[in-house]
């Protein structure tokens, strides 16, 4: 009957036969599984994949795993093994807990907390054996009124302290485990006979717990935050300058339009990276003013100086930001005022670039560089032809070309009597671009001051010098601002 939908199995002779409702169901049944496992398999392949990926990116994360693994399992010897279970008696789950809690990936988050939870677990045990010993010598009626008024005391100073910058910064964890562990004194010690031996051995596991978490931290596969803030400005540098590079030429060469290879998109959104960095900046020179010397870092290396650089890197990020938000596609701008800025924009986004790569460079190594004057001078020439060329905007299309002197004749004689009128709206991208190129310009001068003066604090290695007649940097006192170089640009444009 027509309309009505049968269902046929094709047998192994190649003739089919009707399926009944029961084998129908069945069938649904059975092609639902296979979809469900097929699905389910192919997303296990997939978070398999995105695992290997993470593990291959950085293989210090599997390092971290097995040594967080090592740690948990030699404290927890203090419960499998009997002496060591009757030395420090019930409280071995302490030791325990401090590696859970303590452990983190670098080593100067762990000794961050460790030495945060060790010197906050000592001060609040003395203090709070103290608060006990004269609450108890005072009578068992003052006893429960001394405690409970120390409690609120301590309590409230300490949560108030953590509202000020520099104990939230460095102390704020600390300031949580003393609150935690005067409460649990004062509170569990009015019931307990023996609080001086329970506080003894509670310490003890506690040092033994974040010791050996700070022992295997900095001995076994270490990671410093120090480095890896060195590596992450130096590397921030570079995608700046990259992204910079990237976002000119495309507009440019490629008229504005958006490529579709996946390695330039990632490129040209670098300074998305620089801007998005500054909580990982300031996380990394935090603990890395915990750690010790290492490699090529000593014991007072200047690691506020990196926050100085990662601000002025951002200051710059968010001009590359404007400018690429400025350069809009649906606005074709007149060919012939593109072409005409077009070389000094390249020139002055290649040679500003190339002073990011070069501070990079004398970050990376920390060895100052024998060229970077050289660099800054072609940058800032580069500042100056461009801003020539913003003077001298063409305010006509020139005359086509023709096969004949008479043809010509008339066609100039046409165009200049009829001047082009240029919109403002089409002028404007092109203004605004080469304006943010310039303050771009001007804002790098920023970065360079902030690694020269690193390299000072740090005592970078001097550069060998090739080149003993390079010319000395050229300053750009008298650079314009953005707000004159804009008002120069609009002059222009009432010229044309």
């Amino acid at each position: 009957m027509a309309g009505i939908l049968e269902w046929r199995l094709t047998v192994s002779d190649g003739s089919s036969q009707e399926l009944t409702p029961e084998l129908r169901w069945t069938y649904r049944a059975w092609t639902s599984v296979v979809r469900l496992i097929v699905g389910l398999r192919l997303r296990i392949l997939k978070f398999m994949e995105k695992i290997w990926k993470l593990a291959v990116d950085d293989p210090r994360r599997v390092a971290h795993c097995l040594k967080v693994a090592t740690a948990l399992t030699v404290v927890s010897l203090f419960y499998y093994v009997r002496p060591l279970y009757d030395g420090v008696g019930g409280t071995a789950m302490w030791a325990v807990m401090t590696v859970v809690v303590v452990f983190e990936y670098t080593v100067g988050a762990t000794l961050s907390k460790g030495l945060n939870r060790g010197i906050a677990t000592l001060l609040a045990g003395a203090l709070a054996i103290g608060v006990h010993e004269l609450a108890h010598r005072s009578g068992d009626k003052a006893e429960p009124i001394i405690l409970g008024a120390s409690l609120f005391l301590f309590a409230s100073a300490a949560t108030f302290s953590r509202f000020i910058p520099t104990v939230k910064t460095r102390f704020d964890y600390g300031v949580s485990i003393f609150i935690l562990t005067f409460s649990l004194v004062t509170v569990s010690g009015y019931r307990v006979n023996q609080l001086v031996e329970l506080a003894h051995q509670r310490l003890s596991t506690i040092a033994i717990g974040g010791a050996l978490c700070m022992v295997i931290s900095m001995l076994v596969c270490p990671v410093w935050a120090g480095n890896d803030l060195h590596l992450l400005i130096a590397r921030n540098m570079e995608k700046l300058a990259m992204s910079l590079d990237g976002c000119v030429e495309q507009y440019f060469n490629d008229n504005g339009n958006a490529s579709d290879d996946e390695e330039a998109c990632q490129e040209l959104n670098g300074y998305k990276c620089v801007l998005n960095s500054k909580a990982a900046e300031e996380s990394l020179a935090n603990f890395a003013r915990w750690e010790p010397a290492h490699g090529h870092f000593g014991f007072w290396h200047p690691w506020k100086q990196y926050l100085k650089i990662g601000t002025a890197l951002r200051f710059c990020a968010y001009c590359v930001e404007a400018l690429n938000c400025s350069i809009n596609p649906d606005i074709k701008a007149p060919e012939f005022i593109k072409k005409h800025l077009c070389g000094p924009c390249m020139r002055l986004s290649l040679h500003s670039s190339n002073v990011l790569k070069e501070l990079s460079i004398t970050t990376r190594t920390m060895r100052k560089s024998s060229t970077i004057d050289f660099s800054i001078g072609e940058m800032n020439g580069a500042v100056e032809d461009l801003q020539n060329a913003l003077r001298s905007l063409p305010h006509q299309l020139p005359p086509p070309p023709t096969s004949s002197t008479e043809e010509h004749e008339v066609d100039k004689n046409r165009h200049n009597s009829v001047p082009p009128i240029v919109s403002i709206m089409e002028v404007m991208p092109l203004i605004t671009a080469a304006s943010l190129l310039i303050e771009i310009a001007a804002r790098i001068e920023s970065v360079v001051d902030a690694v020269e003066k690193l390299a000072g604090l740090a005592s970078f290695k001097q550069a060998v010098d090739d080149k003993p007649d390079k010319p000395k940097r050229i300053e750009a006192h008298n650079k314009p601002t953005l707000e004159e170089q804009g008002q120069e640009g609009m002059k222009a444009l009432e010229v044309a």
